[in-house]
């Protein structure tokens, strides 16, 4: 019979939970991409989001040291109202270009606001006030060096990477899985089959005793019925 040695069975622990935490980490990651992809070809006019939050990846050193080139930005859409000096916003220039920069500035010009930007690495304020309906977001939070990473996932090879990988994780574990399942019923099968025989030779050994008995008991019967043929006899008289 099969057993498992605390070795395997660590071991197969390790796998399992590897699996998990890669599918855990790559699956959400595999969503958000397909969202920002899908959403960027539906509205092009648009910058993308995945529930109000939008990722940006930093091309300049404008705002070094606080955003590092290469760095991705995530972005929140904020009420342009709750905007405040100090904050550091996303806006749009030209149709195709996102800049992050720092407000310096906040103006109200004809009932509506201005944001006056500027880099923390630049020397002058940016040329053009930001009207609030630029503003894509407020910066929530940066990771360093990832850039890079996230370009990759958005070209064909990194998609299918991002799309394979999970994929692949999530067969292999179904299959260990089913494997495991699989040995668990063997051995359950295996214990019925051997207790079935076990049963069986008891029976067996059961039957093979009885006919003793029986003999014993026809030896008995036969007495009884001589000894009653005296009084048969005896009635005739």
């Amino acid at each position: 019979m099969e057993e498992k040695t605390p070795a395997n069975t660590a071991g197969s622990k390790i796998a399992t939970a590897l699996g998990l935490i890669l599918c855990i980490i790559l699956i959400p990651l595999l969503i958000i991409n397909l969202t920002i992809i899908v959403k960027s070809f539906v509205y092009p006019d648009k910058v993308p989001s995945f529930m109000g939050y939008k990722p940006f990846i930093v091309l300049s050193g404008s705002m070094e040291p606080a955003i590092m080139t290469g760095d991705i930005v995530l972005d929140k859409e904020v009420d342009t109202d709750t905007l405040k000096v100090g904050d550091i916003i996303s806006y749009r220039e030209g149709p195709n270009t996102v800049v992050t920069h720092r407000i310096k500035e906040i103006k109200t010009d004809g009932g509506s606001k201005k944001f006056i930007t500027q880099g923390d690495a630049n020397n002058a304020e940016d040329q053009n006030p930001v009207a609030a309906s630029e503003v894509e977001g407020k910066v929530l939070a940066n990771a360093h060096k990832l850039g890079d990473a996230a370009m990759f996932m958005q070209t064909k090879v990194g998609m299918l990477i991002f799309i394979a990988v999970p994929l692949v994780l999530l067969v292999l574990l179904d299959i260990f899985r089913r494997r495991k399942l699989n040995r668990t019923s063997k051995k359950e099968t295996a214990e019925l089959e051997t207790e079935l025989e076990r049963m069986r030779s008891m029976l067996e050994e059961k039957g093979n005793a009885e006919p003793a008995g029986s003999e014993g008991g026809n030896t008995d019967g036969g007495g009884e019925k001589e000894a009653e043929k005296p009084d048969s006899e005896n009635n005739g008289k």
